[in-house]
């Protein structure tokens, strides 16, 4: 099964910017589909987008659309969510999942 490790989080202004990265131990990551999710505290843990093997194509929740977009390099093994025009309500811990697997999460917190 493979490994996920997120990394990337932390405070930032709101308006502000983060990429978060999703690293993979097995490259088997380069043949399936990555999304990415979170969790606000007390809150159920929500979709927000997900990128096919070729990041050929992308969907993503009405609630990121137009500020976050996730992209993949399948030669490192990494895929990426870069957020962008961030807002309070995008507090949260963020995560990656493959098919069954999960990583720990990452803190993402947008505060001034």
């Amino acid at each position: 099964q493979v490994q996920l490790v997120e990394s990337g989080g932390g405070l930032v202004q709101p308006g502000g910017s983060l990429r978060l990265s999703c690293t993979a131990s097995d490259s088997s990551f380069g043949t399936l589909n990555m999304a990415w999710y979170r969790q606000a505290p007390g809150q159920q843990r929500e979709w927000l987008a997900t990128i096919t093997p070729t990041g050929a194509y992308t969907n993503y929740a009405d609630s990121v659309k137009d500020r976050f977009t996730a992209s993949r390099d399948n030669d490192k093994n990494i895929d990426y969510l870069q957020m962008s025009s961030l807002k309070a309500e995008d507090t949260a811990d963020y995560y990656c999942k493959q098919t069954t697997s999960w990583g720990q999460g990452t803190q993402v917190t947008v505060s001034s």
